[in-house]
């Protein structure tokens, strides 16, 4: 029987909370401790799943004898905390993103694979039931419209909506693609302070593929669907609901398809538009079961520490989500409210460099 991997959870806030008690009472997990700057955060978390509390991970390191953990911490932290954990020989799953930029992202990918560690990126998206089929499916997409709106949480102020919201979608179309963009147009609106909390972007990709991604997190109405238009169907992702609605050609379709539309009488192009969606164009809907998606992540990342196999979201693939995600921050036209702040909005690291070089 496989002993149980020692974990600890780096990051007390609403995201390790949620690691926290799936790890309690998953049967391939021994949760050891909680880390946090914070002593309430991490008391809290603690006491509610019967661990042990740190102030750090150097801490944690003296103290405590783990094989992975879990960095729930905000973004800037996360280089830190993963290049001391990783030295130490341990396995890591960093929520999204990876990094604040490409360059750390390239560090903390280049620091597992010497230690050969296990690197899972928490892009929990890829484990969400409704995208299973489309994955089977779906082949040379021609265009892909994603919307992510929600309203504002007040959680990860240290990013912008690009790095916090967007990026689910990044990867996802990566995921999809399976290449990179060529060209990329993007604009964004600062509507609570230094960061962008509404940004849409526009990307051609190697093969042609045309994306347009569009997020918010100061949105009234919560929305997160991706339409995805192909040579063969249309197919629309409702993560959310959990299902998937495909839409292909009929025979009919494909028949009329030969004739010219306009040749049609009045009476026979009224009686198609009545049986259009019936009898051309073939809609089907696909309900998937139900499940938690960040407890199928952990099972993903347990069975590659015990096993040796690939996690289904390794660091290449969180790194290539941070690249692309610096690149549309890169080329955004800025749009500030007058109510926001007047500092200008932040760069990536490694692009302010390029520049200055």
């Amino acid at each position: 029987m496989t002993q149980k991997i020692k974990i600890a959870v780096v990051g007390a806030g609403h995201l390790g909370r949620f690691h926290a008690r799936l790890l309690a009472k998953h049967p391939a997990y021994d949760l050891k401790a909680i880390v946090d700057p914070s002593v309430t955060a991490r008391e809290s978390v603690a006491q509610e799943v019967s661990v042990r509390s740190y102030d750090s991970c150097e801490t944690l390191l003296a103290h405590e004898e783990f094989q992975a953990a879990v960095i729930a911490s905000p973004t800037k932290y996360h280089f830190a905390l993963a290049e001391s954990l990783i030295q130490s020989g341990k396995h890591l799953l960093v929520e999204k993103p990876l990094a604040s930029d490409l360059s750390q992202a390239e560090a903390i990918v280049a620091a597992a694979s010497a230690k050969k560690c296990v690197l899972q990126v928490g892009h929990i998206e890829r484990f969400n039931p409704a995208l299973g089929k489309v994955y089977r499916e779906v082949t040379q997409p021609t265009y892909i419209d994603a919307k992510r709106m929600g309203g504002y949480s007040f959680r990860s102020t240290d990013i912008g909506v690009v790095f916090d919201l967007m990026i689910h979608d990044v990867d996802v179309v990566l995921s999809i693609l399976k290449s990179k963009p060529t060209n990329i147009e993007a604009v964004g609106v600062c509507v609570m302070g230094p960061q962008e909390d509404i940004a849409t972007a526009r990307m051609r990709f190697e093969g042609g593929c045309i994306v347009n991604l569009t997020a918010s997190r100061v949105s009234e109405e919560v929305e997160r669907k991706m339409h995805i238009w192909t040579p063969q169907c249309f197919v629309e992702v409702d993560y959310a609901a959990g299902h998937t609605r495909w839409t292909r050609p009929a025979d009919a379709m494909k028949l009329q398809q030969q004739k010219n539309a306009e040749q049609l009488s009045w009476e026979e192009k009224r009686e198609a538009q009545g049986r259009f969606f019936d009898e051309w164009l073939k809609t089907e809907q696909v309900d998937v079961e139900s499940r938690n998606a960040l407890e199928d992540e952990l099972t993903d990342f347990a069975s590659a520490i015990n096993t040796g196999t690939r996690v289904q979201v390794d660091g290449a693939a969180g790194r290539d989500a941070v690249a692309v995600c610096e690149q549309i921050l890169e080329n955004m036209t800025q749009v500030r409210w007058e109510a926001a702040t007047t500092a200008s909005l932040p760069r990536p690291q490694a692009a302010e460099q390029r520049r200055a070089g």
